[in-house]
């Protein structure tokens, strides 16, 4: 795996190394070692997918409050997103920026959203599928979120959200 922090404090790119032959390829793309050397958080307690029928579909900006603090490891695995991810600790440098990558099927990159962080995305093909590897269980009373369109972050998405739950198109302005 190839690793490169982005401009947001922690949070990483995450590119597959592929050793190709005649048959296509192989990639890891999990090693608890390869995180622990590149300083990231190893802890596996969870792995989901989520599945979006249509184009459009918004999913964020979510999080887990302390204790249920969570590491995300995300990966498009059909169709194509657009991921972010929101810096919300108050003592980072980076607090209150965001940065967004592609992931798609065919790129195969991921991106690592540490702790402290709100991670939404959208969908830019039908039939897409979001393959997440979670640090912490998930906590119900713990799940967190602020809105995808607040005017604190300024998120400059790349189409119109068309789909989302009642929860997330209503979450309060950030202060």
């Amino acid at each position: 795996m190839i690793f490169r922090e982005t401009n947001l404090a922690g949070v990483f790119d995450i590119h597959l190394d592929p050793k190709c032959d005649e048959r296509g390829f192989f990639a890891r793309t999990w090693c608890q070692q390869e995180f622990e050397s590149n300083h990231l958080a190893s802890r596996l307690a969870q792995c989901s997918v989520s599945f979006n029928s249509r184009k459009g579909t918004l999913r964020g900006m979510h999080y887990q409050a302390d204790p249920y603090a969570e590491t995300k490891l995300v990966r498009c695995t059909r169709g194509a997103i657009y991921d972010v991810a929101l810096d919300l600790r108050r003592d980072s440098p980076t607090f209150r920026q965001w940065v967004a990558r592609e992931l798609n099927a065919a790129n195969r990159h991921m991106l690592y959203i540490p702790e402290g962080c709100a991670h939404g995305f959208l969908t830019l093909e039908h039939d897409t599928e979001v393959f997440y590897q979670i640090s912490e269980f998930f906590e119900p009373g713990s799940a967190r979120g602020v809105r995808w369109n607040d005017p604190a972050f300024g998120i400059a998405w790349p189409g119109e959200a068309a789909i989302m739950s009642e929860r997330d198109r209503t979450y309060p302005d950030f202060n």
